[in-house]
């Protein structure tokens, strides 16, 4: 007489509790609450790549209107540049002496550093706007996952 441990019952005892009658619902019932498991487990799986494909449609969204606006300012700043550019020559064609060319020249070098400054900080400000509203979504899909994981 074998015992278990941390068990008060043999091993004989336990055997003659098994009755084959009783196998085929016990293995009927583990296999159908596997198959419930398994369907938990794939509507899950399903639900989690919908909210994945709709965050990388969102991203994908916010990078196509990011690429024309950032177009729209890259071609407006070439615009504004070469515009100022032509005023500028048609300013120096009028120079009457070398002096009134530096005097013109400086100034137009100083206005176009802060020109191409304040664009460069323009670009930078929709390209940053840019990032964060096109990883909002990735980024609120990775929560809700793990906070199903946690949940789980």
């Amino acid at each position: 007489m074998a015992k278990i441990p941390g068990k008060s019952e043999t091993i004989e005892n336990a055997e003659s509790a098994f009755e084959p009658s009783m196998a085929t619902e016990q293995v009927r019932a583990v296999a159908e609450q596997g198959v419930e498991l398994s369907k938990e487990a794939f509507s899950k799986l399903e639900s989690n790549v919908e909210t994945t494909q709709k965050a990388f449609e969102s991203t994908l969204e916010v990078a196509k209107t990011t690429r024309n606006e950032v177009s729209l300012k890259t071609i407006a700043a070439l615009r504004a540049n070469a515009e100022a550019g032509f005023a500028h020559l048609e300013a120096l064609v009028a120079v009457k002496s070398p002096s009134e060319f530096f005097e013109l020249q400086a100034a137009f070098v100083n206005k176009q550093i802060d020109v191409s400054i304040e664009q460069a900080r323009t670009l930078q400000a929709v390209m940053l706007r840019a990032g964060e509203d096109a990883s909002k979504p990735i980024k609120d899909a990775f929560e809700k996952a793990l906070k199903d994981l946690k949940a789980a």
